[in-house]
């Protein structure tokens, strides 16, 4: 497999051709950003932990009936992806009450939830990616019925993969956002990444964020606590 010229850069990975028109090879960096980009910054080691971890729950997420955009990982920090058409939606699942969700509503952090929430951001950077809802969605067709059906189904069934995982390995999985995408016969798949740039993880036992917020909160701590979360994976996955 050949890696020709990149393609696109985002905040925090590059897309790179493959001599194989459906193929592309991600590389993620260890940039970060919060608050649309206001906020930058580097979190050493992270491009290689989320594409570790990213993959590795890819793999769960298939053996779970949900197809994903994964292929191979080619090292540390590449993998070898599907070629997919973006979804413009970001789709955040909410177990506990936390950041944005917190703010929006005036309740504090740590309210759980009886059911899981969803809710759908249009993925558009100018535009801060606003809430909205299917109708919005459907108006601006941005997805048919049928496709945010499926992204429903998809999306609460990774929140069943991932909060079983997490809870085996002393983390409870507050929420977390996806993006799916359309591969060229048009199926919906996972992809993006899972991560904990896209996932608010807390210690079961202290409630310690083990996650992105440390970055946006300047809580300190971000490459032990990326690095405590990667720990643990390989952890459980060494039973």
């Amino acid at each position: 497999m050949q890696k020709l010229e990149q393609i696109y850069e985002g905040k925090a990975k590059k897309v790179f051709r493959t001599d194989e028109p459906s193929l592309f090879i991600v590389d993620y960096k260890d940039d970060a950003t919060a608050f649309n980009g206001l906020k930058k910054g580097t979190i050493v080691g992270k491009g290689v932990i989320n594409n570790q971890m990213t993959n590795y729950f890819m793999g769960l997420m298939e053996k779970a009936g949900i197809p994903t955009h994964f292929v191979q990982e080619l090292s540390e920090r590449e993998t070898l992806v599907k070629k997919v058409s973006i979804v413009p939606l970001e789709v955040i699942i909410r177990n506990i009450s936390a950041g944005s969700f917190a703010k929006h509503y005036g309740v504090e952090e740590g309210i759980v939830f009886d059911s899981p929430t969803i809710e759908f951001s249009y993925k558009n950077d100018d535009l801060g990616d606003p809430l909205l809802n299917e109708y919005h969605a459907l108006a601006l067709k941005l997805a048919t019925q049928e496709e945010i059906d499926t992204i429903k189904k998809y999306a609460f069934a990774v929140n069943d993969v991932l909060k079983s995982f997490w809870k085996e390995c002393g983390v409870t999985l507050v929420d977390f956002k996806l993006e799916f995408g359309k591969i060229e016969d048009g199926t919906i798949v996972l992809a993006d990444e899972i991560s904990p740039d896209t996932c608010r993880l807390w210690d079961s036992k202290t409630g310690e964020k083990l996650d992105k917020d440390r970055f946006r909160r300047d809580l300190g701590g971000v490459e032990d606590a990326y690095a405590e979360v990667m720990k643990r994976m390989r952890a459980h996955n060494g039973k």
